[in-house]
């Protein structure tokens, strides 16, 4: 049972509302995604997940020595390897070789949409229209990734497959709320300068790999920017990683003050050697479309966070302050640096990224702040740069 509704706020549209009290560290609600997708280069730069829960595929060790280029590494405590409980179920598609943790996601993705999106032998021809638009958005969209073109693939592969193409529809359709008209700023900031023409080409490759008349509604122009404009504002950034998840186990063993003091410098020590040569580019990363989380608004004093505790696609929203009866449910859509930043800086990450404006308690209450000044604003730019190098540590 949820203990929350949805409801329509006058002046900020859809909101999560508590119908109970929450504690600090109780969890609102824990959901799978409506669809999830790992980003197109990180598969390219060899992070190995799951193809349906994101789940990583490699064991500490092999996570450790691939981040390193260092087979070499060694690593201690391996009988915490978070991947042990699951080694021995992974599993693929007989036909094309897609990886999958267990038997349950390899089914669960063949009911889904995998019987559709199945490329078989196809899989690794570079001519394949699926291929050909998955390589024309990773020339435009470079890492650090925000999205990927292959979330909308799987959404049609979804569509096709569907036995109730209308409930689809309308699952789809309750992500659309903030995209109408105001398409141009959200695939300005997805794709840059020359978004106009970057969009023609996205389309015709789209158009290409999606000819048959099942797809008609979809490959409409005005269609195919709602997709491209669900996909710029409601995605939601998934990050599961085997070593973090490994660091948190060990971390919680009762060991006495000397060992903790010996396995943290082994810890710093590991992640000196992966960040050498794999930066801050540690985890398999992707991204989804969560039908209950895309109703939270944000707050830059968020009451809510969402986390995803086990390392897959699985969003668990835990509340951050006691909730009352009645709250308003919020999470931050900006990082702790940002939410540091001035109102000004706040409001126009917001406007770039979300296409709104906050009226949360903090930014009302430094509304009479003055403005930052351009040079203002690139200080305040290095200082997240360095602020993000101090969450890397």
């Amino acid at each position: 049972m949820n203990y929350f509704e949805i409801r329509e706020l006058p002046g900020k549209g859809r909101a999560m509302i508590a119908t109970k009290n929450f504690a600090v560290d109780e969890i609102i609600f824990e959901e799978e995604p409506f669809v999830s997708h790992q980003f197109s280069w990180n598969i390219a730069y060899g992070y190995a997940a799951c193809d349906h829960c994101m789940r990583p595929l490699e064991t500490l060790l092999e996570n450790v020595r691939r981040l390193a280029n260092n087979q070499a590494v060694m690593v201690p405590l391996v009988e915490h390897d978070p991947t042990a409980a699951w080694f021995s179920q992974f599993t693929q598609c007989a036909r094309c070789k897609v990886r999958y943790c267990s038997e349950d996601c390899l089914v669960e993705a063949q009911k889904r949409y995998h019987r559709v999106a199945c490329m078989g032998a196809f899989r690794a021809d570079d001519t394949h229209p699926i291929n050909v638009l998955n390589e024309t958005w990773k020339k435009m969209h470079y890492p650090p990734e925000t999205g990927t073109i292959m979330l909308i693939v799987r959404l049609m592969a979804m569509y096709k497959q569907s036995s109730n193409k209308t409930e689809f529809l309308e699952q789809l359709q309750s992500f659309q709320a903030l995209i109408v008209n105001r398409e141009e700023k959200i695939y300005h900031k997805m794709l840059g300068e020359n978004f106009e023409q970057q969009m023609e080409q996205l389309y015709a490759a789209f158009c290409n790999a999606f000819k048959d008349e099942e797809f008609a509604m979809f490959t409409t122009p005005d269609a195919f920017k709602t997709l491209m404009g669900i996909l710029g504002t409601n995605s939601q950034g998934i990050a599961t990683s085997v070593l973090a998840q490994w660091v948190n186990k060990v971390s919680d063993l009762p060991l006495s003050d000397a060992d903790k003091e010996s396995l943290d410098k082994v810890i710093d020590q590991l992640y000196a050697k992966v960040g050498d040569f794999a930066g801050e580019f540690l985890n398999n990363e992707g991204s989804g479309l969560y039908i209950l989380q895309s109703k939270i608004n944000h707050s830059c004093v968020p009451n809510a966070q969402s986390t995803f505790p086990y390392s897959n696609d699985i969003v668990v929203l835990k509340a951050l302050a006691p909730i009352q009866k009645g709250d308003e449910i919020c999470i931050s859509y900006l990082d702790d640096c940002q939410l540091e930043r001035s109102r000004h800086s706040r409001h126009k990450t917001l406007r770039e990224n979300y296409i709104f404006v906050c009226q949360c308690p903090k930014c009302r209450a430094q509304a009479s702040d003055p403005d930052i000044t351009s040079d203002e604003e690139e200080d305040d730019d290095e200082d997240m740069d360095d602020c993000e190098e101090d969450n890397m540590e």
